[in-house]
């Protein structure tokens, strides 16, 4: 275990100092750090305290060189100098970097740094739209000068210039306690950024992960990280941004099938290196992510029913990376019974539906993973989604949106097929496809027996129709688009000619109940067909891959 030569010395920063070290580039972030996680109301909070005289908590710094670089620090970026004695922040950070944007004028730029002082109830607030002379920004608060010109500006505010001064300097000379650390190993420091992790917000497990296994600072840019994986294969595939997490479950379900285990202990066996299984963990997971997108009928990360399934895929093309055509069938089918099972067979547990099927995959046998598999996910038809009811955000609604996008959508002006990078183009960073997903009936126009229904939405893509037109799309037929190309347009959305006509004849209710039948029955084909329940296709499928494996064995 990593333990450091010298004991930490005392320090104390006032705020005035603090910030000026980290504006001048003196203050260092090590690049296993976490991202910037406060929320504004958490940057507010911090200057609340402050300016009550409450303690913020100390800060542990790593003395140590650094060279010259472009440095990133919240909203802020800047040149840094070298220095031999940089400051690298261990715990602290959130509040180093809070500080330094919301007291810097550039910060102003980012929602959560752009605050002011309201003289008129002494509160910190956000940063109006428009100049108040009671509601000053913090970076002139912060400068003496700037508030003397202020109040030269707005000379009707003058009884409330003591007020202000006092918050100057409270805010300037607030004293900050650290622990400077001038001799440690980075292995130590990471150690040590791990057993503080459960002060502030708590790290999220891939961020603990991130930090024990960062690699060297010096290669910081060549280093394979988790957020850079995720970037990749979106790149590649314009999938979405797969989460951290769901990122790190993959790399570690490769290595092994409890993805749950102590992750402090992960290399210590020598057998792989942080870089080699970073390296594998990716390119299993992009072999799952094309299965789902190519085989599966998944188009996007935000219309995947569940991200554990990523997880058991990606252990799975680890170590069967050719399965053949019968075993990529079989592993569809399989992929839409867990959709439809979800994780309820589990006690509700997404972890445990992970688990449970991360340990049917064995290394040795692509049939024997398999059957284990299809054995853990027996049909369920209670749990068949109900159109009635889709909601972006849940596992059933998802399987129900991906049912429409196995119709082929197609824009109703041009007729052409929607192609998944315009519905990537679409969601962009939204947190779900919301943003892709349209509605034809405004949902205040809908009654509630109707409102989240999946009748009332479409898969349109597309920015350039208002919202409150799609219903005129689907009534109007173009006059380019002859009388089969517009039907086909429409039953690329569950629509017919007649149900278009109610449309347009105002009757919504009865557009809607027709709609919703055709949505339910093309969910209940399209599930038929990929679960392999038409046909009672798996068992022949299992039984040739068992045949093929006797005939590899004899020959």
């Amino acid at each position: 275990m990593s333990s450091l030569k010298e004991k930490p010395t005392a320090a104390t920063f006032d705020v005035e100092a603090l910030v000026a070290a980290a504006w001048n580039g003196e203050i260092r972030v090590p690049h296993f750090q976490r991202g910037f996680r406060w929320a504004r109301e958490d940057v507010r909070r911090l200057f609340d305290s402050i300016v009550k005289g409450y303690p913020v908590g100390s800060l542990l710094l790593w003395e140590r060189p650094a060279v010259q670089q472009q440095v990133t620090l919240g909203a802020l970026h800047f040149d840094a100098p070298a220095t031999d004695a940089a400051q690298w922040v261990v715990d602290g950070q959130q509040r180093i970097t809070a500080l330094a944007n919301a007291l810097h004028p550039s910060g102003q730029s980012d929602q959560k740094f752009a605050l002011s002082y309201n003289l008129k109830n002494g509160k910190f607030i956000s940063s109006p739209p428009t100049a108040d002379p009671m509601v000053i920004p913090l970076p002139i608060v912060f400068d003496l000068q700037q508030i003397l010109k202020w109040f030269a500006r707005y000379p009707e505010i003058a009884q409330h210039l003591d007020d202000a001064t006092s918050v100057t300097k409270r805010l300037r000379q607030f004293p900050i306690p650290a622990y400077v650390v001038k001799q440690g190993s980075p292995d130590a420091l990471q150690e040590i950024f791990d057993r503080m992790n459960n002060y502030g917000k708590r790290l999220k497990r891939a961020e603990v992960f991130s930090a024990l296994y960062a690699g060297e600072e010096s290669k910081q840019d060549e280093t394979l990280t988790i957020e850079r994986i995720g970037q990749g294969i979106n790149v590649e595939r314009q999938f979405g941004t797969i989460d951290d997490d769901t990122i790190l479950r993959a790399i570690l379900a490769r290595r092994g099938p409890d993805v749950t285990r102590d992750i402090h202990h992960e290399f210590d066996d020598g057998k792989e290196g942080r870089d080699a299984a970073f390296k594998a963990g990716e390119e299993a997971l992009l072999q799952a992510v094309k299965f789902v997108q190519e085989k599966a009928g998944v188009p996007h990360f935000h219309l995947l029913p569940y991200r554990f399934l990523l997880v058991v895929l990606a252990r799975f093309f680890a170590h069967h990376p050719d399965p053949g055509p019968g075993g990529l069938e079989v592993l569809r089918s399989w992929f839409w019974r867990a959709a439809v099972v979800g994780p309820y067979i589990f006690r509700g547990s997404a972890t445990g539906a992970m688990k449970a099927q991360t340990y049917k995959i064995l290394p040795h046998s692509t049939e024997e993973s398999l059957r284990g598999l299809i054995d853990v996910v027996e049909r369920s038809e209670h749990a068949m989604p109900n159109a009635a009811r889709l909601r972006t955000n849940e596992g059933a609604g998802k399987i129900i949106l991906c049912s429409l996008w196995a119709l082929g959508p197609r824009d109703f002006l041009t007729g052409d097929t929607i192609e998944q990078p315009r519905l990537a183009r679409v969601i962009g960073d939204s947190n779900t496809a919301a943003s892709a997903i349209n509605y034809i009936i405004n949902p205040r126009n809908v009654g509630s027996s109707q409102r989240l229904s999946a009748s009332n939405r479409l898969i349109l893509s597309s920015e350039k129709y208002p919202a409150n037109e799609i219903d005129s799309l689907i009534s109007n037929q173009p006059i380019h688009l002859g009388d089969v190309e517009w039907e086909l347009v429409l039953a690329s959305h569950a629509v017919n000619r007649g149900m278009a006509q109610l449309l347009a004849s105002g009757k919504v209710v009865e557009f809607l109940r027709h709609r919703e039948q055709i949505v339910q029955q093309n969910l209940q084909d399209f599930l038929s067909e990929m679960c392999g329940w038409k046909f009672d296709s798996v068992e022949p499928l299992l039984d040739q891959l068992s045949a093929e494996v006797d005939s590899g064995m004899e020959s």
